[in-house]
């Protein structure tokens, strides 16, 4: 029976791109069954229909359910490290991916993710603070703090920001001194300006979107500290409080003893909108997917207390809706800030997708070893990480940290190989041919209607090339034939 919508090529092409990406994490495993284990897991995230934990894996691929105990040990397996698999990640989406790039440079997007969890006996989990203006989120919950990395793929109207990385950024703070921990001290904000230059190492010279709370000191601090000491040169673009304030260079040193100032006089940058409403220039742009009419002022001011650097800050008006955008970059166009910063939002998509497609935020791994969460801890107690002694205890407890960021890992692979073959292939497969949609989309499929149809036919598709490397694993992993069963019984 011929597949529907693409041809017979097409297919194979499908089915080797997947399979080129996978195996070019092999070197990253010491062992083969390690490593038979990771294609298997990703696959699986790809196809699987419900989100309740590993063993929805091993009913979308119909594996073996004596494979359940291993699956699991999997996640906490000392034969792959959890820094190599990221490196390679990043190796294989310049590789095989179809990057946006702005006038040679990639574009990278960070942003934070809570994700509320119940379990007592994981580690990780504190009280979190939702900034959300969503009636339907609580003020206060108890998860964990992620920090997420993507990096912009496509073109202007088929965006994708495929996921780099997703790591712990807060929670795990008191278990820095352990012995082999690889904790850092530094504040979210920090580590995700260290996040994203660790990927422009691979990728070469960045840009780095981010949401107007990462506007802070310590960040530029390190921005610089890092852009100084590395071949590859990354700059930020952000947003500003409307409170914020700024200052004017410095005018030439007076006559006399004492030092030369640092800053000029203070600029608030909110009274900006009226003082030099005549010098704002109007034009139209295309943001969001439609035209819009803005008006735009460009500025050069330093910023931050006993910083003072040098930022290119465009204030912006679309709607009567005021904002303030930054740059660390000098040599970026006002029109061209304003045009970036509205990318942004392509991470917000991806959250959406892993968590309500991959589940990739549907783990449950957690340690006997690990104190009970109190819910009610009162300030100054010591936190359940803090109450863990002893070697074996906390090498149990790191164990379990491994395995959620593993997980988180493999989802963020899953999910760029989904982004990919959806880019790959935009205009040869519709939407509504697949699947019904109420709206379907008139750009690339989805990533929901992509797991939707290799739901329906990946298998056949693994049936038309029996010698893939990816067949003879999943084959190798599933269930014995009815026949043997049968065998067996009687």
């Amino acid at each position: 029976m011929s597949l529907p919508y693409l041809s017979v090529a097409d297919y194979m092409i499908m089915l080797n791109f997947i399979e080129n990406i996978l195996f070019h994490f092999e070197s990253c495993f010491s062992r083969k069954a390690a490593f038979r284990w990771f294609v298997a897991i990703n696959i699986g995230l790809m196809l699987r229909s419900d989100k309740l934990g590993v063993t929805s894996i091993i009913r979308d691929l119909a594996l073996n359910p004596g494979c359940y105990d291993s699956l699991l040990h999997f996640f906490r397996a000392s034969s792959w490290s959890l820094e190599d698999i990221r490196r390679r990640w990043f190796s294989a989406v310049r590789q095989y991916a179809p990057l946006y790039k702005e006038e040679s440079l990639h574009v990278l997007v960070g942003d934070g993710v809570k994700q509320s969890k119940e379990g007592r006996r994981m580690p990780g989990v504190k009280k979190l603070f939702q900034e959300s203006e969503n009636s339907a989120k609580p003020e206060y919950i108890h998860g964990h703090m992620f920090g997420g990395l993507g990096i912009l793929a496509g073109s202007a109207r088929n965006w994708a920001c495929i996921p780099l990385s997703i790591r712990l950024h807060d929670g795990l703070q008191a278990a820095r001194e352990w012995k082999g921990a690889s904790v850092s001290a530094a504040s979210h904000v920090v580590q995700m300006v260290e996040d994203a230059y660790h990927a422009a190492l691979t990728f070469g010279d960045s840009l780095l979107l981010l949401d107007r709370y990462f506007l802070s000191v310590s960040a530029l601090e390190k921005l610089k500290s890092l852009n100084d000491s590395g071949d590859v040169r990354m700059d930020i673009i952000t947003k500003a409080k409307k409170s914020c304030t700024a200052y004017q260079k410095p005018g030439p040193r007076k006559p006399g003893r004492g030092r030369p100032p640092k800053k000029g006089t203070a600029v608030h940058l909110k009274a900006l909108f009226v003082s030099h409403n005549e010098q704002f220039c109007e034009t139209e742009l295309e943001l969001y997917g439609k035209k819009e009419t803005i008006r735009y002022y460009c500025i050069d001011l330093l910023w931050g207390q006993k910083l003072y650097q040098e930022l290119r800050f465009v204030l912006m008006e679309i709607n009567s809706i005021r904002s303030i955008l930054v740059s660390t970059s000098p040599a970026l166009e006002p029109l061209s800030i304003i045009r970036l910063y509205s990318y942004r939002f392509r991470i917000e998509c991806t959250f959406r997708e892993l968590k309500q497609q991959i589940g990739a935020f549907c783990y449950h791994f957690w340690s006997k070893y690990m104190p009970k969460l109190s819910y009610y801890q009162k300030k100054g107690e010591p936190t359940p990480l803090e109450r863990v002694e002893g070697e074996m205890p906390r090498k149990k407890v790191l164990e379990a940290v491994r395995a959620i960021e593993m997980h988180m890992a493999l989802s963020c692979i899953a999910m760029g190989i989904l982004q990919s073959i959806s880019i790959r292939f935009m205009g040869k497969v519709s939407s509504d041919r697949i699947r019904y949609q109420r709206t379907p989309s008139r750009g690339r499929v989805s990533e929901a209607t992509l797991m939707h149809y290799f739901r329906k036919h990946f298998f056949r598709l693994l049936g038309q090339k029996p010698e893939l490397c990816i067949t003879q694993i999943i084959q190798g992993l599933q269930e014995e034939p009815e026949e043997q069963w049968d065998s067996l019984a009687s």
